[in-house]
């Protein structure tokens, strides 16, 4: 089955509620009738972002990082103080924040998610910990030390901390590519006692949600632990995700993931890996390499999180125009693997909320973005493409010498019980005509109708054209449909059918 995601910002949704209420708003006060909203609209899991306990020290460097403070302001003119509680990625401990309503409101609210057939994700931040863990204190050893050399090189990723067996010069989290961040401390995995005490942190998760998204999943590996620290770690998450399952063995885990080690993190446990490359492709244009991406083994593709926005990614409708948008949008949902939805995105948000804030400006729904996505959901919650075959379309051109043929991406969805779904999408700025090759096999011998089920176009066709040459399609800029494939029922044959 490919099953669908939403992610939601729990601390600035609470925000909102809290506005309501009059109150501070917990867990337990996430509306029933929400949760019934995301089982209509078919949804099958809900992650909700930044639940954990954070620290003081991670809220005093969100509050006067200097960098990060234009950020925030930007997103929010009339910022406080109040607006920034630290990273929800800058974990001080696995429970609940108390503000939310510690563990035990997430145990009524997963209660409540069960009952509704849907399940609950959360997020384990495998790298790095607040400043202010209690790790730092209790187990040091835990962390990658540096040296006064090493504060000297490269002074923004090593910190001095004081604890009660003294003072500790630490390491911040980061990745090998750009400084450590300031509010984290890098764990060292090339010490096998931290390797065990993150998988008992993930133990403990485990009985608390049905999966979990795991941060910068890669960065754990031991070759790009080694590149970065010079030290060489045993492998992780194949250990992690084995003894996670032999508890739990329905448990599922999401990687954050680039660098093109998608494949090696399946490989190692993961059911879902990010697709960023889709989204960079799509973001860039034009159609070929993003078609020549669905040319991978459905084995790979199956096990990809396709989205077209998250919290760490700018809002889709900042980043495509509106025709741009929607054709993204059904490449990126009616391919195979996991589809993964952000709070906002039907509503076509456009401020990006950094993880650090709680809060979110006000902004005015876009009513037509909106309704292209009720579409959309509605098609993703038929059987045969939740639980159908795909597969990747051939495309011929129109004629000898267009060369618009090239910019055309066509899918085809078929049922258990032979119900067939056509996609074609123009992802281009220009007119595009083409053929679409045999679109299924069977067809010929009957005519058939073709319905658009995002639009109002109808077609029929013969099944020996449409399998001798193929569908003819002359598509306008980002045009795109959905064709739902039915038999014309002849005559004899309503006759027949009626006895």
């Amino acid at each position: 089955m490919y099953p669908s995601l939403y992610q939601l910002n729990t601390r600035v949704r609470l925000t909102e509620l809290s506005r309501t209420l009059g109150r501070r708003a917990t867990l337990d006060d996430l509306p029933d009738a929400e949760l019934d909203r995301l089982v209509q609209l078919g949804f099958d899991w809900v992650w909700l972002l930044s639940v954990w306990q954070t620290g003081l020290a991670g809220r005093l460097v969100s509050r006067t990082n200097p960098e990060w403070h234009k950020e925030f302001e930007e997103t929010l003119p009339d910022l406080t103080d109040e607006d920034i509680p630290g990273s929800g990625f800058a974990i001080a401990g696995y429970a609940v924040h108390s503000d939310l309503g510690g563990d035990p409101a997430l145990a009524r609210l997963r209660d409540r998610l069960r009952k509704r057939g849907l399940r609950l994700m959360l997020d384990f931040v495998p790298n790095h910990t607040a400043l202010d863990h209690p790790w730092v204190d209790e187990h040091p050893e835990y962390y990658v030390p540096g040296s006064e050399l090493d504060l000297t090189r490269a002074p923004g990723n090593y910190t001095w901390l004081k604890g009660r067996k003294g003072d500790r010069l630490l390491a911040h989290g980061r990745d090998p590519y750009f400084p450590g961040w300031p509010d984290t401390l890098q764990l060292n995995y090339a010490n096998p006692a931290t390797r065990e005490a993150m998988i008992a942190q993930l133990l403990k998760i485990a009985g608390q949600c049905d999966g979990v998204r795991c941060d910068m999943a890669m960065l754990v590996l031991p070759e790009v632990f080694e590149r970065t620290w010079g030290l060489k770690p045993q492998p992780f998450w194949p250990d992690a995700t084995g003894r996670v399952r032999e508890r739990f063995p329905d448990f599922q885990f999401m990687a954050e993931v680039y660098w093109d080690l998608e494949w090696t993190l399946q490989q190692q446990g993961f059911n879902y890996t990010y697709d960023k490359r889709l989204y960079d492709r799509l973001t860039e244009g034009p159609a070929r390499p993003v078609r020549d991406h669905f040319k991978a083994d459905l084995d790979y593709q199956n096990k990809l999180a396709r989205f077209l926005e998250n919290h760490d990614e700018p809002r889709a409708a900042a980043t495509f125009a509106p025709d741009v948008h929607q054709a993204a949008a059904v490449i990126t949902f009616l391919s195979p693997g996991l589809r993964f939805f952000h709070q906002g995105q039907f509503e076509g948000r456009k401020k990006r909320i950094s993880p650090h804030l709680v809060r979110a400006p006000r902004e005015v729904p876009d009513e037509a973005l909106g309704q292209f996505y009720q579409r959309l959901l509605g098609v993703l919650r038929l059987p045969v493409v939740r639980q159908g075959q795909w597969r990747l379309l051939d495309i011929a051109p129109a004629w000898d010498g267009n060369w618009t043929s090239d910019c055309f991406l066509a899918f085809g969805w078929e049922g258990p019980g032979a119900e067939r779904l056509l996609v074609t999408v123009n992802y281009a700025p220009n007119q595009s005509q083409c053929y679409v090759r045999r679109p299924f096999e069977a067809l010929a011998g009957r005519q058939w109708r073709l319905k658009d089920l995002m639009g109002e176009v109808k077609y029929q066709r013969e099944g020996d054209e449409l399998t001798d040459q193929g569908l003819y399609l002359d598509l306008g800029p980002w045009q795109y449909h959905v064709f739902e494939l039915r038999p014309v029922r002849t005559p004899a044959a309503t006759v027949a059918a009626g006895r």
